[in-house]
């Protein structure tokens, strides 16, 4: 695994894991600054909190839906080469939002971030294994999943603090990093690695072999415990996305400054990330399917609390902690179960956990945006709990493999 990827290395082993999982970072981090965003786009081009759902609808889409498509191709042809300009691209799109002179260019600027994100997942850890070594594969991936959660959690605080210190203007500042990266990965050569299945895609086609390497949507479509499990956690994204999404406007409806609006916000997706770090390792201690159950049917009860009691202080904070870690904390399982669903797409199987749930959830988070032009957002938020349950006694119902590990 390691040797011809690590010859094409101009850099060691670890400054190759470092420079791949801060791509993961730069990628979630830039894929979060729309909600912090929103409230001040949406008062500049007049848009309708209609509009803003399906602003987010779009970029979710690009992200996170087609990530199973990308990583097909990166799968089956050599891409390295795209980080070079992937992550750039994607700081450089949505820091330009702020620019945007109408609601077309706007929606145009992040759908394009959106594409970039979905280049850079699958292709980050298509890499990831042609960097280091197998006995060791697992730690970096926790690192890399890690990066991109730390990088997802910190964007409240840091963009509203720029935007108060600086400007909006300014924000095109914030897009230098990324560019520093997509050198990175000139320099250190990561950019001549192939994708983690190019040879073996070749080797097949010279072999004659190459149906075989296809996949079969047919095949996937027709698994019943695939669709349900993509449901239920499609479902469970509907909420996620909506609260993280959401949540500044609520607040500062309360009278919460933004400082404190984007405080709280990272808060509760700190509290996804240490969901999202325990929930693998309890999945294996207690059962994958029992976890993601217990885990759904209980976060809806810090959430429901939190918009009933958004004034509570300490129990605010720690309400928005354990619903974020609940609400996170089943996406671990979620990809072990579809993978052990269908053990010939793995690649596939992440995409769906990791991407197509979270686009098919924005669409739902869509509707509690459309809903709030009604009856308020507040109560729309409200309402968008009830997915959770669903999910619950979806997955309830979900057949798990028999064979467990």
């Amino acid at each position: 695994m390691k040797g011809n990827g690590a010859n094409m290395l101009k850099c060691g082993t670890k400054a190759g894991i470092f420079y791949l999982s801060m791509g993961h970072f730069a990628a979630d981090f830039y894929n979060n600054f729309l909600p912090v965003l929103l409230p001040l786009i949406m008062v500049k081009l007049d848009m309708s909190l209609t509009m803003c759902g399906v602003l987010v609808m779009v970029l979710a889409f690009m992200a996170s839906t087609i990530q199973p498509f990308v990583g097909y191709v990166v799968d089956r042809h050599d891409c390295g080469s795209w980080l070079v300009w992937a992550v750039p691209l994607c700081g450089l799109f949505i820091c330009l939002a702020g620019y945007a002179p109408n609601q077309p260019v706007l929606f145009l600027l992040c759908a394009l971030m959106g594409l970039m994100v979905a280049i850079i997942h699958p292709l980050g850890i298509a890499l990831l294994d042609k960097v280091g070594t197998a006995k060791y594969l697992g730690r970096y991936m926790s690192f890399y999943i890690v990066s991109g959660n730390v990088g997802f959690a910190i964007v409240p605080v840091v963009v509203t603090a720029f935007i108060e210190y600086f400007s909006l203007e300014l924000l095109p500042l914030l897009a230098i990093p990324g560019f520093l990266l997509g050198a990175a990965y000139y320099f250190s050569g990561i950019y001549c690695l192939p994708s983690a299945n190019a040879k073996k895609s070749r080797l097949a086609r010279e072999n004659g072999q190459d149906r075989g390497q296809n996949i079969s949507f047919r095949e996937i479509v027709s698994n019943r415990a695939v669709v349900m499990l993509n449901a239920a956690q499609a479902l469970r994204c509907w909420t996620h996305v909506a609260v993280s999404t959401f949540l500044p406007l609520v607040l500062l409806s309360h009278g919460y400054s933004s400082m404190m609006a984007g405080s709280l916000l990272a808060v509760f997706l700190l509290g996804s990330a240490a969901g999202g770090i325990s929930g693998g390792e309890l999945g294996d201690r207690f059962g994958h399917k029992r976890l993601i159950v217990t885990y759904l049917a209980v976060s809806a009860l810090p959430i429901l609390f939190f918009f009933e009691y958004p004034d509570a202080g300490i129990w605010t904070m720690l309400a928005l902690f354990l619903g974020g870690a609940c609400s996170h904390g089943t996406q671990p399982s979620s990809i072990v179960w579809t993978g052990r669903l269908m053990p010939k797409y793995i690649g596939v199987a992440s995409g769906m956990m990791m991407g197509l749930c979270f686009g098919l959830g924005s669409v739902g988070a869509a509707i509690t945006a459309a809903l709030g032009d009604y009856v308020g957002l507040e109560t729309a938020m409200l309402l968008s709990v009830l997915p959770m349950a669903v999910a619950a006694i979806i997955t309830a119902l979900t057949p798990y493999p028999k064979v467990e590990g």
